[in-house]
């Protein structure tokens, strides 16, 4: 087992993670991006106690410390006037409970550290514009077959190719999207730009009816990152960095709190994106032979928990003890399969659920229906320890 060679596709948070994981373990990984440089599109992403579990497990704690922006007190506010709804504490309570808490931090500068872990222990570990044409595999391992026309051969293939995978098309067939009915907004702000008084605490929600807004600093707090959620019947465009206007962003949220609108009207028009949110279904395997999948590939999830780079890395830590424990192929993919796909089912149904939480046409009640609890409080999410899980 420990002279495998393994292939992962797509060389975003899950497949570089995962990456760093089998090489900690000793395995001799590569992993296929197929844009033509290193870096991650988007913004903030939050990383509950299970994820900070698994970036520590992986070496990079001080990237956590150095980069993040770390919560305390959080607030849920009413669209209307800013009052809180509910508070909780995103610090110590959860380090007392699960010996780990929360941290917002910005995608690229978590994907930078990943690569650089990466390529300290493999320079040639990355390969760019590389973009999967095929698979296939047979009883002595998988094939990637590169548009370049270039083939590559691996013991084992693991597709971290995203919520459109090419991998997992090639395994189980087309998984069509379907529209959930929900937009999102998300947008960057030079802190200095933005008033402290509607930073109270900095990390906060505001509900409104069939709407959400979730703000909190990023790069060592020098930018404000917001995400903002609508409903809207229909929608066509496809991906998630399509360009907005400020002023199509303040005519879906007239009427709400200054403390909202008050930073939508910084954001930068280049710093504006929107994006259609899309549900697949959860596989119920993502292994065929000797392929498998990971983080989106599997298990596409809504954000509204903010969990999709949680589970991804979760996955990572996982496949990487498994592989380690295991005395074949097939025993380390069943391990990490029976140790993820219940969690990352139980999240994928949760995601959905809290959006009725969070859209609630009753905004007045939120303390009342919550019990005084987050979103993602009392239902078991922060309980799961990818380092620790039996596997």
């Amino acid at each position: 087992m420990n002279r495998l060679k393994i292939g992962i596709v797509g060389a975003g948070i899950g497949g570089l993670s995962a990456a760093l994981a089998l090489q900690q373990k000793g395995f001799e990984v590569k992993c296929f991006e197929q844009a033509p440089k290193l870096g991650e599109i988007g913004a903030g992403i939050s990383l509950s106690p299970s994820a900070a579990h698994a970036i520590n497990y992986l070496g990079l704690r001080q990237t956590l410390l150095d980069m993040s922006y770390q919560p305390g007190d959080q607030c849920v506010r009413h669209y209307q006037d800013a009052r809180p709804l509910s508070w909780t504490n995103r610090g110590q309570s959860l380090q007392e409970k699960y010996g780990e808490r929360y941290y917002l931090i910005h995608r690229a500068d978590l994907h930078d550290a990943l690569v650089s872990a990466v390529l300290a222990n493999d320079a040639e570990a990355i390969v760019l514009n590389a973009r999967c044409q095929s698979i296939s595999q047979n009883l002595r391992g998988a094939t990637l077959q590169l548009t370049s026309g270039q083939t590559h051969h691996f013991d084992v293939l693991i597709g971290a190719d995203g919520s459109r995978s090419a991998v997992r098309q090639a395994l189980f067939g087309a998984l069509e999207p379907q529209y959930t009915g929900y937009i999102a907004w998300r947008g960057l702000i030079p802190m200095e730009l933005v008033p402290p008084e509607i930073l109270q605490p900095p990390s906060g929600v505001f509900v409104g009816p069939g709407h959400l807004v979730n703000r909190y600093p990023v790069r060592r707090g020098t930018l404000l990152n917001f995400v903002a959620f609508a409903e809207r019947e229909v929608w066509t465009e496809e991906g998630w960095s399509i360009r907005s206007s400020v002023d199509e962003l303040l005519n879906e949220f007239e009427g709400w709190t200054s403390w909202v609108r008050g930073f939508m009207e910084l954001v930068p028009p280049d710093q504006l994106f929107k994006w259609g949110l899309f549900d697949r279904e959860p596989l119920k395997t993502w292994s065929q032979g000797r392929i498998s999948l990971l983080g989106d590939a599997a298990h596409p999830v809504l954000p509204f928990l903010g969990h999709g780079a949680v589970l991804a890395i979760e996955d990572s830590v996982v496949l990487g003890r498994a592989f380690a424990a295991a005395s074949s192929i097939d025993e380390a993919l069943a391990r990490y399969e029976n140790a993820r796909i219940e969690r990352t089912s139980f999240v994928v149904h949760e995601s959905r659920r809290a959006v009725k939480t969070f859209h609630a046409l009753d905004v007045d009640s939120y303390h009342q229906r919550t019990q005084g609890k987050a979103a993602d409080e009392g239902i078991g999410l922060f309980s799961y320890n990818p380092v620790t899980q039996v596997i």
